[in-house]
């Protein structure tokens, strides 16, 4: 089964200012690992950059955090609503590469990755969240997540890799 890692708002612009550098860091590690394994797999990550309200903004601003690795394999999508399949071809994009299961991380919990994981629910894929891979501003947020939806855990990720 094609897998695809969409790791959504791991912005400069979006997380730097609202998340403590420990809290980015520790999601960063596991985001890094799944794209890492998926990578080597051939499998496919997606990297989701909001954009609402960003013409004419300096492009440092919504840039991918360094410490979320980018390849040049990977694919970009920009977006200018909390749903990343919203208006944009990201359905279709994940179509085309035969994705079924997608791994959701990054920014936040209870708008961007939720509105997205309900996109994904939608248009017919599985979805599950990456344990330890996204990020709120509010911790009880990140918990009901994990409570309400499927997630996943890099060691399985692993495993399913194998």
């Amino acid at each position: 089964m094609k897998t695809a890692l969409l790791i959504v708002d791991m912005q400069e612009s979006i997380v730097r200012t609202k998340m403590d550098q420990k809290a980015i860091d520790h999601v960063s590690e596991y985001i890094n690992h799944v794209a890492n394994v998926l990578r080597s797999n051939n499998h496919v990550v997606v990297h989701v950059q909001d954009v609402e309200g960003m013409e004419g903004a300096d492009p440092e601003l919504y840039r991918v955090i360094p410490e979320i690795d980018v390849q040049d394999e990977d694919l970009i999508l920009t977006k200018e609503s909390s749903n990343a399949f919203w208006q944009t071809n990201l359905e279709q994009m994940l179509k085309s590469q035969g994705v079924e299961l997608l791994i959701i991380a990054g920014f936040a919990a209870e708008e961007c990755v939720l509105f997205t994981y309900q996109g994904a629910v939608e248009r017919g894929f599985r979805p599950v969240m990456l344990q330890n891979g996204i990020l709120s501003t509010h911790p009880d947020a990140v918990i009901g997540t994990y409570r309400d939806r499927h997630v996943i855990s890099y060691s399985v990720v692993d495993y399913l890799m194998c």
